[in-house]
């Protein structure tokens, strides 16, 4: 059965709100640093709370994990050549690994995603503090899950098998092609924020066609919707304690409707993302909302193009040779 289209979960935002709490608190007196609290907690508390407390600790790697893929992507990013290079190479190594470890699905559909995300940050020391404050994140995110009782875990899914080697080449070689292109187009344009459209590109592939059609328009609405709010908020010049409210807000929504089949998530990332950039420079916030939308469709087009052109023109070329 499907989940619905929007699910929500009071549990986990709960656990949201509850981590929300140091950043809101940060965001009253200082909202730059509340945000970047806010962004640092945010992967861990869209992961939510797993039944048994003993696997709640799982979270920990996960954030050290991003931000150490965000920190890897902004050490490339100085050198466009390079950087292009490595985003192909990252996704068809993840791959790879996919058909042999779920370890390489998690590295496939995250890692890759945020080391292109890195390829925005121009000082590797504002990225390094990002990694520590994701990593910081999910240690506290952790530790206030165990205030959570235990509830009795799901059954476990069937094993899937894993999926061929060639088909994981096939789609690593596309998704590698997808990245290295968005990468080498952000840095040709010479394009603020390079990681966005990579991003983008990286987080809506998905081996299956309709998958990636609801990944998708999911991302352009959700990316829409967070950075019109964001923006308008920042040009009415709010009192902190607006931000202070938004902060609890976002990671509540965002660890509450994880599970819905409508890819939401964004729009809470984008609001945080855009905040941290036009809080102190309201008369950009225009450009921002501009900026983010722009190249979230140019990421989206490059993986429409690499994710569902491609194998269709493949697909009728080989039935083509087949007639013949």
């Amino acid at each position: 059965m499907r989940p619905s289209p929007v699910v929500w979960s009071w549990r986990a935002a709960a656990l949201g709100a509850v981590c929300a709490i140091p950043a809101a608190v940060v965001a009253a007196f200082d909202v730059t640093n509340g945000l970047a609290f806010a962004f640092g907690v945010l992967p861990a508390a869209i992961v939510g709370i797993a039944p048994r407390r003993v696997d709640r600790k799982r979270v920990v790697p996960l954030g050290g994990m991003i931000g150490l893929a965000i920190f890897l992507g902004s050490v490339v990013a100085g050198t466009p050549i390079v950087a292009v290079v490595v985003m192909f190479a990252a996704a068809v190594g993840a791959a790879l690994l996919a058909a042999r470890r779920s370890l390489g699905l998690v590295m496939l559909n995250l890692a890759v995603p945020m080391l292109g995300i890195g390829l925005s940050f121009d000082d590797t020391g504002e990225s390094a503090a990002l990694a520590i404050l994701m990593l910081a994140g999910s240690v506290f995110t952790w530790l206030v899950s165990l205030l959570w009782p235990e509830t009795d875990a799901p059954p476990p899914p069937a094993a899937a098998p894993a999926p061929p080697r060639r088909v994981m080449l096939d789609y690593g070689v596309r998704l590698g092609l997808a990245a290295a292109t968005a990468a080498a187009i952000g840095f040709a344009l010479d394009l603020d924020h390079v990681g966005w459209s990579v991003a983008a590109a990286t987080l809506v592939m998905r081996p299956s066609a309709d998958m990636q059609r609801l990944r998708s328009v999911g991302r352009v609405v959700s990316v829409f919707i967070g950075a019109l709010v964001a923006a308008g908020m920042a040009s009415l010049s709010p009192d902190a304690a607006w931000y202070s409210l938004a902060c609890v807000l976002v990671l509540a929504g965002a660890a509450a409707t994880r599970g819905s089949r409508w890819y939401v998530t964004p729009a809470f990332t984008t609001f945080v993302a855009i905040s941290l950039l036009v809080y102190a420079h309201p008369g950009d916030a225009s450009y921002r909302f501009g900026e983010r939308v722009g190249e979230t469709l140019g990421g989206v087009a490059v993986a429409y193009f690499f994710g569902l052109v491609v194998p269709k023109l493949r697909a009728r070329r080989a039935a083509g040779l087949t007639r013949d």
